[in-house]
């Protein structure tokens, strides 16, 4: 505050005493002292506030650093639900197609194996010994390639073979290399 040293205290003291005398300096000196605690006060009361001040201030400013931290935050969850209720709905979409695509393969599949199971295929599972259904009357549907084993009959022919097998389980009649009919 003031740089006052103590020998500038007693040049004061000493012109005070001549000045007011000694019968008023105890109350003067009483009164000064009131006076300077008072003004004292006041002075640590205004560094209080301004301190006070500094402090809002700079909570004001990480509030609202704060807030804009929360909003950015927020901002950046609702875009990422957003993109992932997006994405499940595109997935339910791929998924709803597949299931669509699956039960008209499944339809389709029931028909051919209604088609091929149907009662007037017996004919047309044994072959006529001229290879042509249409000469045959049977007025079935066309059959899948036929299986020509090993052991075919002496002319070269197709030996009769039963597919009733491979029909059931829905197999078209195709053979893998090595895995042959044995009789």
């Amino acid at each position: 505050m003031l740089d006052i040293g103590f020998s500038e205290l007693v040049v004061i003291g000493v012109v005070a005493l001549i000045v007011i005398g000694p019968e008023r300096l105890p109350r003067v000196a009483r009164t000064a002292g009131h006076l300077l605690g008072r003004f004292q006060r006041y002075v640590a009361e205004v560094k209080a506030d301004i301190n006070r001040e500094i402090e809002l201030s700079e909570l004001k400013k990480l509030r609202s650093t704060v807030e804009d931290a929360a909003r950015s935050i927020e901002h950046d969850v609702k875009t990422g639900v957003q993109e992932a209720e997006k994405e499940f709905r595109d997935a339910q979409t791929v998924l709803e197609g597949a299931g669509t695509e699956l039960k008209q393969a499944e339809e389709q599949l029931k028909q051919s194996m209604a088609e091929i199971t149907s009662p007037h295929m017996g004919a047309a599972l044994t072959a006529p010994e001229n290879g042509s259904q249409a000469e045959a009357g049977t007025g079935a549907v066309p059959m899948a390639p036929q299986v020509i084993p090993a052991n075919s009959n002496a002319e070269g022919g197709p030996a009769e073979t039963d597919l009733s097998p491979q029909l059931e389980l829905g197999l078209d009649g195709t053979v893998a290399p090595g895995a042959r009919e044995q009789r």
